[in-house]
């Protein structure tokens, strides 16, 4: 039954997300968003599967522009994943995704020694998942190939 009402709310949730991504591209306000290359104490990256959109990603989500960064990535691992401690937080860098447009600026972090005890269900996030740097799923969505290559690119 479970599965059933996953799969109900996968489309559904997929379906709404299409549409207003459609819709908001028209004139949609710029974004903000703050997103983290998490670390497991093993160096295993946590990625995140979302209900409504393929691909895995690194856990993260909008801010408002008066929150800081750092604060809205901690919230948002927190949120996600359920993130019960961590260690050291750098800021990797900041990707502008639509550079012409000004329309969704992106921090990303590398929050290393996450400790997390996944929620029991979300309506956001169907699954969590950890891998090895060196052998990321085949299935990363295109913006999280992109994030880890800016990553990896920094000094």
């Amino acid at each position: 039954m479970a599965n059933l009402v996953d799969r109900a709310l996968r489309i559904a949730l997929t379906g709404a997300h299409r549409l207003l991504k459609l819709n908001w591209r028209v004139q949609r306000p710029r974004t903000f968003g703050a997103h983290a290359l998490a670390l497991t104490p093993e160096r295993k990256a946590i990625l995140v599967r979302l209900r409504y959109a393929p691909g895995w990603r690194l856990p993260g989500g909008g801010r408002s522009p008066d929150e800081e960064p750092r604060d809205a990535v901690l919230r948002e691992l927190r949120e996600e994943i359920g993130m019960t401690s961590h260690g050291a937080v750098r800021m990797a860098c900041e990707v502008d995704e639509d550079a012409d447009r000004k329309r969704d600026l992106a921090s990303l972090f590398i929050v290393e020694d996450v400790a997390y005890r996944p929620p029991r269900w979300s309506w956001e996030i169907e699954r969590i998942m950890e891998a090895p740097l060196d052998d990321l799923p085949a299935d990363l969505s295109p913006r999280t190939e992109r994030w880890l290559a800016a990553i990896r690119a920094r000094p």
